[in-house]
């Protein structure tokens, strides 16, 4: 059974993945509305729908096989050259002729290319789901960054700043003859570094929303932090056994190798018997008040058996065999996959908890280094170097946090992605009704009018051309 509401319950085994602390930001960005604007625009998304909306037509297009077929002719002939002999030849004539053909039997082609059609309709939604995911795996990733990478400029630029204090002081106390020039250099050399490394954040920080408009849309604003991520299993085999029964590509893989056994009877059906009934009416108008008009109507049936088609049936027999077996493969390989994918997602996930515990700690031991480096530096047993060595580990500890935090949210998404387990039914979207491919295939399987046609193509996903580019203003964002 798949979970439902991934964002409404608690897992205290999931505490520890909130990426920032503290209460939400006022009009803040959610994770789930960021979800729900992708769902509703995400081209990628909304062309896939697309996609399996031209799939649902393949079930109307085989049974049109198996249906009655009509036509009508009309036609005019002036002749313009009349036989020597022929003396009851007319002038001129008008026809008109109508048939009907209706399909009795056809060696199981119609009845097995409309359940490959069927099968592969189910193959598609499967696909749709796994897009999906995958789009709302991005998403995630693309959130996490934002916030990721607005805490490290925050903490690159309190880095700055501090830095730039130093060196002031720095340059005061080599100005009393308390410190020697070198202490001023390496001050600078911090500084400068400071800078350099606030620049690269400020430029990775720019690439993470731009990467969040392409994905969601709309540029993001302050970012909430991301909520707790439920329904994750205690061991890796628990996550496999849920994966092989719920991930949507294996789904489609299996969907497919279904199908194409079908195929393989569609084709063996190029050799069977093949019966039709027909019908045809003709009136032909000799526009001559001598010759008058005819009428003429025939109703029959026809039986047609193959006896040699220049080894075609035999080669198409051996190719749908050659597809189901490759069909067959594909289904072990997408198993496979599935498999490393959910084991190395587990990995990733717990291993990302160890890292946070272990740099909780490292910050915790590089803040209280640091203010001691400082006391003691203020008694003249510490030198300027060694400040801004505590001062640079203690920076790098609390980097390394924040992207341990932003890791582990990611990684236990996508673990739930890989057992599928984050698509749009299990998550509270502020979207309203969610997209259902299944009724776009019930409202198209049974028709049977020619004229039919549909409604005009309208576009889905809303174009980003005119979202102004991103800087790396940060604003509330405050690193932990």
């Amino acid at each position: 059974m798949k979970a439902r509401s991934i964002f409404s319950s608690r897992s205290v085994a999931t505490v520890l993945l909130l990426l920032t602390a503290g209460a939400p930001a006022a009009h803040a960005e959610t994770l789930q509305s960021a979800l729900a604007k992708a769902y509703r625009s995400n081209p990628t998304l909304t062309g896939a729908r697309a996609g399996q909306r031209a799939t649902n037509e393949n079930v109307a297009i085989q049974k049109s096989a198996g249906r009655p077929t009509a036509d009508a002719t009309g036609e005019y002939q002036e002749i313009v050259i009349r036989p020597t002999r022929s003396f009851l030849a007319p002038h001129r004539q008008g026809t008109i002729s109508g048939g009907l053909n209706v399909p009795i039997y056809r060696g199981g082609a119609v009845r097995n290319g409309v359940k490959a059609a069927e099968t592969r309709v189910e193959a598609g939604q499967a696909n749709l789901r796994g897009t999906e995911a995958s789009i709302f795996s991005q998403v995630v990733a693309a959130y996490m960054d934002v916030i990721r990478d607005s805490a490290i400029v925050s903490l690159n630029q309190a880095n700055v700043r501090v830095l730039d204090v130093n060196l002031q002081a720095s340059n005061d106390r080599f100005e009393v003859g308390d410190l020697t020039r070198t202490d001023v250099a390496q001050s600078e050399s911090r500084l400068a570094l400071a800078q350099s490394d606030l620049q690269t954040a400020q430029a990775n920080l720019i690439a993470s929303r731009e990467n969040y408009i392409a994905l969601v849309g709309e540029a993001p604003g302050m970012l909430d932090p991301p909520p707790l991520l439920p329904g994750l299993p205690a061991t890796a085999q628990d996550a496999v056994r849920v994966a092989l029964a719920d991930n949507p590509d294996l789904v489609a893989a299996k969907k497919a190798r279904a199908a194409a056994r079908y195929d393989v009877r569609v084709a063996k059906a190029g050799v069977l018997p093949t019966v039709s009934g027909y019908g045809q009416g003709t009136y032909t108008d000799f526009l001559d008040e001598d010759l008058g008009t005819n009428k003429q109507v025939v109703v029959g049936v026809t039986a047609r058996l193959p006896l040699y088609q220049g080894g075609l049936p035999a080669a198409q027999v051996r190719q749908s065999q050659a597809f189901e077996s490759q069909a067959m493969e594909r289904e072990i390989e997408v198993e496979r996959s599935v498999i490393a994918q959910t084991r190395a997602a587990y990995a990733s996930w717990q291993a990302s908890l160890e890292t946070i515990e272990s740099s909780q700690k490292a910050v915790d031991a590089t803040s209280l280094s640091l203010e001691g480096v400082r006391a003691e530096n203020s008694v003249g047993t510490r030198t300027i170097l060694d400040i801004l060595n505590a001062e640079q580990e203690a920076l790098i500890s609390r980097v390394e946090l924040v992207s341990a935090r932003r890791n582990a949210y990611v990684a236990g998404f996508s673990l739930l992605a890989a057992m599928g387990h984050a698509e749009a039914d299990d998550l509270n979207l502020e979207t309203g009704a969610l997209y259902d491919p299944a009724v776009d295939y019930r409202r198209v399987q049974g028709k049977w009018s020619d004229w039919d046609f549909g409604p005009a193509p309208t576009r889905q996903a809303t174009p980003t051309v005119d979202t102004p580019a991103q800087n790396a203003n940060v604003t509330g964002q405050a690193a932990q």
